[in-house]
């Protein structure tokens, strides 16, 4: 897969559909690489929209560049309010977004994030909308932290130690997909033991998931730079989203402007097959809205 430079450090991306379709960026959530978008939703919505996906992985995650040098983020004292062992925070994330467009020789483009990415494509509403066409905001919320709060099983699953070996990998993304999964969809654990041996072979970066999640809790409430988006936004949530309430969801739409929200019945943290087409429906129809397509 291909790299480039993009705010100053080295993005690993790749491309599925007709390279001179209308770009769409995806965005994906806290430790999961851009594999986590799966090859079959990114060929679904790249038939359906007409699009050229791009996928990539975030800094600190992936083949893309990391930042261990840094110090471990004292993830208390961020709850607490001091940011200073922070690395980095979603802004310069989404400024990493903006720039790997740059690189490819893409003046605008739609977006979508998932849970973390979601964050992520929000801030770029706020920072760079005149690089954007459209935005999905699927599984996230807004950084009040009164919206959007997960269960106590889901932060314990989140949070359990690193595997130590691949089998581990393995048998924990069943444990978490168990708790954090969609119990409205048939559950697949052939499908994720596969996606997490993928996942494994590819990237074993545990050391970036604390430094992502440190950017997340110490990048504050966006909602009411969130008022002043002016762009087609729909927001996708699952109504059994135990990790990320649907209430984050909720306050998401509420914050923009025109924004359509889709509560998908059913759907926990993740992207299950069954919902794939609802949502590349939802997706194509708010690209569709856009004035600069």
């Amino acid at each position: 897969m291909p790299q480039v430079n993009a705010n100053g450090i080295n993005l690993e991306y790749d491309i599925f559909g007709d390279p001179a379709a209308t770009p769409l960026l995806t965005v994906m959530g806290l430790g999961a690489q851009m594999t986590g978008w799966d090859p079959g939703f990114c060929e679904m919505l790249a038939d359906r929209g007409g699009f050229r996906i791009i996928r990539f992985d975030n800094r600190d995650v992936g083949l893309s560049d990391g930042f261990a040098g840094s110090p471990v983020p004292d993830l208390a004292a961020i709850r607490a309010g001091d940011f200073a062992t922070a690395p980095y925070q979603l802004a310069d994330m989404a400024d990493d977004a903006a720039a790997l467009l740059t690189a490819l020789d893409i003046d605008t483009a739609h977006v979508v994030g998932a849970s973390m990415g979601g964050m992520i494509v929000q801030e770029m509403a706020i920072r760079h909308p005149q690089r954007l066409l459209s935005v999905c905001s699927v599984m996230s919320t807004t950084g009040d932290r009164a919206v959007g709060g997960a269960t106590p099983e889901a932060s314990a699953a989140l949070m359990t130690p690193a595997p130590a070996n691949r089998e581990e990998a393995l048998d924990r993304a069943v444990k978490v997909a168990r708790v954090i999964g969609s119990p409205g969809f048939p559950f697949n654990e052939t499908r994720i033991r596969a996606k997490a041996g993928e996942a494994y072979d590819r990237a074993v970066r545990p050391d970036g998931f604390p430094r992502q999640f440190a950017a997340i809790m110490s990048s504050g409430d966006r909602t009411e730079a969130l008022r002043g988006v002016d762009l087609p936004f729909l927001v996708i949530h699952g109504t059994a989203d135990p990790l990320v309430g649907p209430s984050g969801g909720e306050a998401t739409a509420k914050a923009v402007p025109g924004a359509r929200l889709l509560m998908i019945e059913g759907m926990g943290h993740d992207l299950p097959p069954g919902a794939w087409s609802t949502v590349t429906e939802a997706i194509v129809d708010n690209a569709a809205r856009s004035s600069r397509n």
